[in-house]
């Protein structure tokens, strides 16, 4: 009988704009280093699936993933992707507040005549990793195009120190450097989506590839432990040295 914690439910959204050359940026945070689970790394917006979300996708004919995913990038970085109308950036403040308040999700879109455009999110992997940590995770990952317009993000103080706009190879080229901390799914996820030049080339990607709840193992390689995930899932690299993904 497994000593592990049972995995919470939880959602992350990565967020993606354009750029008229270079490859798309994607929205990272980088948490705080008081927390819990992953503290100090980098991350894209999200967090556990609460009885509320459920209640919300119920009310907008949708799933509980996606609405904590939109939820959770409101509240933490102030921007607002997947709902319609696309809201102005006093109404995202307003559904920000409230949010942090505690109020109920769908008493809040109804409140401002918005609704869950569930097509804006495209699944794009789920984690469940069994690493001996506190809290152990479930994650649905989504991703959306970044609202045109859109401020930038600005964090929540109890979470997250900064959050920023970067490639997917900027980012692994400042855990290289020594500079940033990620943990394994992220640098599999960061690997992966290094690869588009769009956000057109990751959705087709993610359709490529069905998603399949990922629980990585360690075996040996080489005459070393290494951490492996499947192959053929869609992503470039599937096995690190233990020495190092623990280490990043």
């Amino acid at each position: 009988m497994s000593d592990l914690p049972e995995p919470i439910p939880a959602a992350t959204l990565v967020l993606m704009r354009e750029r008229a050359i270079d490859p798309p940026e994607l929205l990272m945070t980088e948490r705080t280093g008081a927390m819990a689970f992953a503290a100090g790394a980098l991350v894209f917006p999200g967090g556990r699936i609460d009885e509320d979300d459920h209640l919300t996708a119920q009310a907008f004919g949708t799933d509980a993933a996606r609405v904590a995913a939109i939820r959770e990038t409101i509240e933490e970085t102030g921007l607002a992707p997947g709902l319609s109308p696309p809201p102005g950036e006093a109404t995202v403040q307003a559904l920000r507040e409230a949010i942090l308040a505690e109020r109920p999700f769908a008493e809040l879109l109804a409140a401002h005549g918005l609704a869950i455009d569930a097509e804006a999110l495209t699944p794009f992997a789920r984690w469940c990793p069994n690493f001996r940590e506190t809290r152990r995770f479930d994650t649905f990952f989504f991703l959306a195009e970044a609202p045109a317009n859109a401020p930038e993000p600005s964090v929540s103080a109890h979470e997250a120190v900064h959050a920023f706009w970067a490639s997917a190879a900027e980012v692994l080229a400042e855990v290289e450097a020594g500079r940033a901390h990620i943990i394994f799914p992220t640098r599999r996820n960061l690997e992966r989506l290094a690869r588009f030049a769009s956000i057109a080339e990751a959705r087709a990607d993610a359709a490529r590839h069905p998603v399949t709840r990922i629980t990585p193992w360690v075996e040996t390689r080489g005459g070393a432990p290494h951490v492996c995930i499947p192959e053929e899932i869609g992503y470039p690299v599937t096995s690190e040295p233990l020495e190092t993904a623990r280490r990043r």
